[in-house]
Formats: C-alpha cells, sequence, structure tokens
C-alpha cells in the first residue's frame, strides 16, 4: 500500500480518526445535514486568525509525522479527522482561557472548524505530494550511489540534491494548479453525482458532533484521551532514546521480541507508537494485507532465492547491489504495486466514462444516499436545500478558475524548466493540458472509493516522460514530471474531498477554497522546512538507518527502466515480477467479483508490496494495532468507535512531536548514552 493509495474501507486522511466505512454510516448523510438552526457566518467570518495560527502549528505537526512516516515505511495514515479534533481542542482551549480572563470571544462554529481541518489537510498533503520521500529525494547523490555508479542508466549527471529554496519554488510553481482544475465542477461532483467522498462525510461528521450540546461531551472525553496517549507516546519514545546508543542495532528499535533467527528475517516488534496507531486507525484487511506481504517474502521467498546465490545471482554482490537479492526486492515490489495501481486506475476511468454517459446516473449503483422517505423526510428535505443554498451561494467564478489555471500553468511552464533543465517546457505544457482531465478521474474515484490514486497518475506520467527524454536526462525529467502530475491530482481530489465536508457542515464554498489557498501556501514553506529538519539531522537514505527512504531508490529505478528496459535485471528477475504483476491484477478482479462477505477477506496488493522491500518489522506493529482495536471492538464496539481515533492520533502525534528534540540532539551531536544490544547466549 503506497502512501495515496486509500482502501474504501477506510474513514480518513493517502497519504486521526479512521474507522472502517460501513453503508450505515454512508447512509448518516442526511443525518449528519440535520443541524442545529444556528446562524450562518458569512464565508468572510468563517477564516480567522486564531484559525489560521492553529492550522499552522497542527499543519507543521502534521508534515513531521507524515516526512518521519515517508522517510520509514512510506504508509500515511489518515490524519484529517485528528486535524478536526486538535482544531477544536486547540480553538476550545484558547476561547476558554481567554474567558477565564474576562475578555468577550468570538464563538467558536462548526465552519471554523471546517476551515482549519481543511487548512491542515492542504499544509501536510504537500509533505506527502511534495515528492520528500519519493521524487525528489530520488534524484539525490545517496540514492545515485545505492543504485550503482557502474549501474546501466544511473548517470552522475542525473543528480540533483535536496535545496532548501529550490524545493520551497518548485512547490510554489506546481501545487496551486489543482486547486483551480476542477472548481467549476463542484457541484456536479458534490450535488449532482452525490458522491460521496467517506473520508469527507465522516469528517463533517465528527465536527457537526463536536458543535452540538450532545456531542460536546464525547468531543472533551476524545479529547482528553487523544491527550492522556499523545503524552504516554511522547514519554516513551523519550525513555527509547536512552538505550539505542550510536548507530543503528541498539535499543528497542531493535529488540528481537521473536527471536534472534526470526530478528535476522527483520520478524521483530520494535515497540513505535507511530505504527500501532497507524493499526489502529488502518482497516483490519489493511494490515493484515501487509503482514502477510511480510510473511511471503521475508518468511519465504527471500530465503528460498537466496538459496540460488552463486546460480541466479553472484554471491559477493552487497546488499544494496541491484543485480543482487536486493534487486529480486525492489522490481517485485514495484511490479505489486503497478500491478494494483494500473487495475484501479482502469476500473476507475472506466467507472467515469460509464456514469458521465449513463442517462440514469442518480438511479445507478453509484454509492449515494438513499432518499429517506419517512416521517423525517420534510424536514431532512428542508435542511438539504439549506446545505445546497449555502454552498452554491458565495461560488467561485468559472473565468475566475480558468484564468488562475492557464496563469499558473504559463508560470510554471517557464519555471520548471529553469529548475529541472531536462524537463523541457513542451512537455510540462503537455503535461497541464492533459493534466485536468486525470485529475477528474482521480478526483471522481476518490468520491467513489475514497481511493486516490495519485501516485498511479505520477507513476505514469514518470514513464513516459524519462523514455521520451531518453538516456541524456530523462532520469530528471521523469522524476520532475512525476511531481507536477502528482501535485495536480493530488490537490484536486484533496479539495473535492473537503468541498463535500464543507458542505454537510453548513461551510462555504468559498471559505473552503480560499483555506484551501492558505493551506497550500502554508505547506509550500512548512513542508520543506520540517523535511531540512530531517535532512540535516539524519542519515536519510542509508539503508541500515532508521530513515531509509525506501521509495526514493523504487521511483529512481522506475525512471532508470523507462529509459533503460530490463536487461540488467537478475537471473528469473523479469519472469517473477511478471507473475506478481499478474497476481496483483487476479487479486483485485477477485476482490471486485466475489460477494462481499468474500472479498472483504482478500488482501490488497498495494498493502503486501510494502514490506517486500523495507521489512517485517512494521507489519508485526501494525498488526499488534489491529488486534488491540479487534478485541477492544468485541469487548466495547461503541467505545472502540468513540475512542480509537484519538488513541491512534495521540499515539501517531507523540512520537511525531518527539522527532522535533531528538533531531536538535542529533544535530547538536549529543549522543544517548546506553547501547541495548542483544545477541545469542555464550555456549558454557
Amino acid at each position: 500500500m503506497v502512501t495515496d493509495n486509500k482502501p474504501k474501507a477506510k474513514s480518513m486522511g493517502s497519504e486521526g480518526e479512521c474507522v472502517e466505512i460501513t453503508e450505515p454510516l454512508l447512509q448518516d448523510e442526511q443525518r449528519i445535514g440535520t443541524v442545529e438552526p444556528d446562524r450562518v457566518p458569512e464565508w468572510r467570518e468563517q477564516i480567522t486568525v486564531r484559525g489560521l495560527a492553529v492550522s499552522a502549528v497542527l499543519g507543521t505537526l502534521f508534515c513531521i509525522i507524515t516526512h518521519k512516516l515517508n522517510l520509514t515505511v512510506g504508509i500515511i495514515p489518515s490524519l484529517n479527522v485528528a486535524a478536526g479534533l486538535l482544531g477544536f481542542f486547540f480553538v476550545k482551549s484558547w476561547t476558554s482561557f481567554l474567558s477565564k480572563l474576562g475578555l468577550s470571544i468570538k464563538p467558536f462554529t462548526r465552519q471554523e472548524n471546517t476551515v482549519i481541518q481543511t487548512c491542515v489537510v492542504a499544509c501536510y498533503g504537500l509533505a506527502f505530494s511534495g515528492g520528500f520521500g519519493s521524487y525528489l529525494i530520488a534524484m539525490d547523490e545517496r540514492t545515485y550511489e545505492l543504485i550503482g555508479a557502474d549501474y546501466p542508466g544511473n548517470r552522475a549527471e542525473d543528480v540533483k540534491n535536496p535545496g532548501l529554496m529550490w524545493m520551497i519554488g518548485f512547490l510554489f510553481v506546481v501545487s496551486f494548479l489543482g486547486l483551480f482544475s476542477l472548481v467549476p465542477l463542484r457541484k456536479v461532483m458534490v450535488m449532482d453525482y452525490k458522491l460521496t467522498y467517506p473520508s469527507g462525510t465522516a469528517t463533517a461528521m465528527l465536527i457537526n458532533s463536536f458543535h452540538t450540546n450532545s456531542g460536546a461531551e464525547l468531543a472533551g472525553k476524545q479529547v482528553s484521551c487523544l491527550g492522556k496517549y499523545l503524552s504516554i507516546s511522547l514519554v516513551w519514545s523519550f525513555f527509547k532514546w536512552f538505550f539505542s546508543g550510536i548507530g543503528d542495532s541498539c535499543g528497542f528499535d531493535n529488540f528481537p521480541s521473536l527471536g534472534l533467527t526470526l530478528y535476522k528475517n527483520t520478524f521483530y516488534f520494535d515497540f513505535s507508537p507511530t505504527y500501532v496507531g497507524c493499526g489502529l486507525i488502518c482497516p483490519h484487511i489493511v494490515n493484515c494485507s501487509v503482514l502477510l506481504g511480510a510473511i511471503i517474502s521475508w518468511g519465504f521467498l527471500w530465503p528460498l532465492i537466496s538459496q540460488h546465490a552463486g546460480d541466479w545471482y553472484p554471491a559477493d554482490l552487497g546488499n544494496n547491489d541491484f543485480k543482487g537479492l536486493y534487486g529480486y526486492k525492489v522490481f517485485i515490489a514495484i511490479s505489486l504495486i503497478l500491478g494494483d495501481g494500473l487495475y484501479n486506475l482502469v476500473k476507475i476511468i472506466a467507472i467515469t466514462i460509464k456514469e458521465l454517459f449513463n442517462q440514469s446516473t442518480k438511479q445507478s449503483n453509484l454509492p449515494v444516499t438513499a432518499e429517506v422517505l419517512d416521517e423525517e423526510s420534510s424536514k431532512l428535505l428542508i435542511d438539504q436545500r439549506k446545505r445546497d443554498e449555502i454552498f452554491l451561494k458565495d461560488g467561485i467564478p468559472t473565468w475566475v478558475a480558468a484564468a488562475g489555471y492557464v496563469g499558473l500553468a504559463a508560470i510554471s511552464t517557464a519555471t520548471i524548466p529553469v529548475i529541472f533543465p531536462p524537463l523541457k517546457w513542451y512537455l510540462v505544457l503537455s503535461s497541464y493540458i492533459i493534466a485536468p482531465a486525470l485529475a477528474f478521474c482521480n478526483s471522481y474515484g476518490t468520491g467513489l472509493t475514497d481511493w486516490s490514486l495519485a501516485s498511479t497518475y505520477g507513476k505514469i506520467g514518470l514513464f513516459i516522460i524519462a523514455s521520451l527524454v531518453g538516456t541524456d536526462g530523462g532520469v530528471v525529467a521523469g522524476l520532475a514530471a512525476c511531481g507536477v502530475m502528482m501535485s495536480i491530482v493530488a490537490t484536486a481530489a484533496d479539495l473535492m474531498q473537503d468541498f463535500k465536508t464543507g458542505y454537510l457542515t453548513l461551510s462555504s464554498a468559498k471559505s473552503m477554497f480560499v483555506s484551501q489557498l492558505v493551506g497550500t501556501a502554508m505547506g509550500c514553506i512548512i513542508a520543506p522546512l520540517t523535511f531540512w529538519l530531517f535532512w540535516t539531522a539524519f542519515d536519510i537514505g542509508s539503508p541500515d538507518g532508521p530513515y531509509k527512504a525506501p521509495y526514493a531508490v523504487i521511483f529512481r529505478e522506475m525512471a532508470i527502466l523507462g529509459i533503460e528496459g530490463f536487461s540488467e535485471l537478475p537471473k528469473h528477475c523479469l519472469a517473477i515480477c511478471c507473475g506478481f504483476f499478474v497476481a496483483a491484477l487476479i487479486i483485485n478482479l477477485l476482490r471486485d467479483v466475489t460477494p462481499t462477505n468474500i472479498s472483504q477477506y482478500i488482501p490488497i496488493p498495494m498493502a503486501m508490496a510494502v514490506p517486500f522491500y523495507i521489512g517485517a518489522y512494521f507489519a508485526i506493529d501494525m498488526f499488534v494495532g489491529t488486534a488491540i482495536l479487534f478485541v477492544w471492538e468485541r469487548l466495547n464496539r461503541k467505545d472502540a468507535e468513540d475512542y480509537a481515533g484519538a488513541v491512534a492520533s495521540g499515539l501517531i502525534c507523540g512520537d511525531g512531536i518527539w522527532t522535533i528534540p531528538s533531531a536538535i540532539l542529533s544535530i547538536f551531536k549529543i549522543n544517548p548514552p546506553i547501547c541495548m544490544y542483544f545477541g545469542p547466549s555464550l555456549s558454557s
């Protein structure tokens, strides 16, 4: 499972509370709109200074969390609901404190809460779509050296090390286009097609519950729960640091909890609050798929292939040589990712085309909310009309969207070749001509299934541009084109998701759009700055370190494949890759054609692929999280639904906060005092 591919059972936030979306929840959309008849503030009143300040703080925190996950395992849990929850907590604490001082405070509304959530999501979304764990870092010298100077197609000229100023400039010229590409279609996507956008619906449900009398008590308990587990996670991370020693082989992160033999094959529990929190957030099928992938790869496949060392590949190669076992790990993972991504891409495009030309769209099998024809139907109809009226009241003129897109495309077309000379202006312009259609497909598919396939569109752009440019600069050009495409389709889907949240919380479409612009501007600065903290404090990209940046190697290898082909792969590697590619297609097909009671147990190939390359340790952590949630649901399902997201958010945020002091200690060369190391017992 890559960062942006979000399972349809997942309620988010692809990079908070993330529960399995069931039909009853989706059908509650009518009730979500049944809110107290309070005055709806004007769109300018929904955007406040305190809201923007809170958004900047939370955006920074979530960018740090996203970078940490991007640079370790590449799985990003949804933080949308956490953004809404923490936004409520911060502003409520702010207003309560000032009220005790006797100051007059402007009431905190659901609309302001929604704007904060939107701004935060736009900000931390750039930590993913900005490529800091994938296409940007794939250009750096460390990734070039890992693949090897003698590897065909891997040229020293195709290196561009991270630089704070050029990364900020690149994000500014590519990140806003997606916001303008689909604005005119907001009514079609949200009101006409009634696309569910499960993440946006779940977030709206949470925010509406916070701002009702009945929801205030639960909201307070959730915030208290989040704070408790955040503190526990932060203290535990601090405690672990004392035993982590110098290097990367000490401490609880290398605890052979399942024995030394399994530890050598990366099967161990490393006591990570972040990954346990991810397990609590992600649906059970995702966590089980990750564990299954770990068992298949590290339990069976890699030991089996390693027995053929000296026959299939030279036995004396290093651990990171692509002509050896490392090549199998990377390319089989790529084949699973591409098989899953391309299947879902074709599927969503087919559904989109079918529904666009289907005259009875509203009577089709789209997951829309059925009309309620009971005694409450009249009130629900009034609520829906009120939502429609507010959503359409402060529209963004089509000419503004068109002018914004054309103007930004012109600036970007002129600027990107300066940052990346191999990517010529006409290639950039061609990308921007086809990007709105792809952004529509991705946003439509996200509304149907809650899957954003931004990285799949990016990989397609990478292969096409790399092959067009060829050996002279094709690697850098392909990686940069991947970033251009990913930024547009990801931000467009995020905006439409937030439009759905705004629609259900009676928030103005204009305030949502402006908050997305502000959040994106924040992200263009905060995401590179927080990445720079990691880059200067830690050994990013080291295969033996905690921040392996696993997708950097994968993305650079994809670009090389685009221009060089498969001739240098180790023996039988291509055949095995083709087998796993076909297996991914078949598994996805089975998930679609079998009944729900069977398909819910069929694994997700994208999630299975992640441990193939990284290791099995984080799969153990995530499975512990999902086991805790499973038992919790059996003991008290309501408590699990109410508090699992808060517990998970606290665990993830506490560990993420510790990253800041940890980085500062590393910068000042302050090392942990103890190295806790485990080895076999000595025979007498």
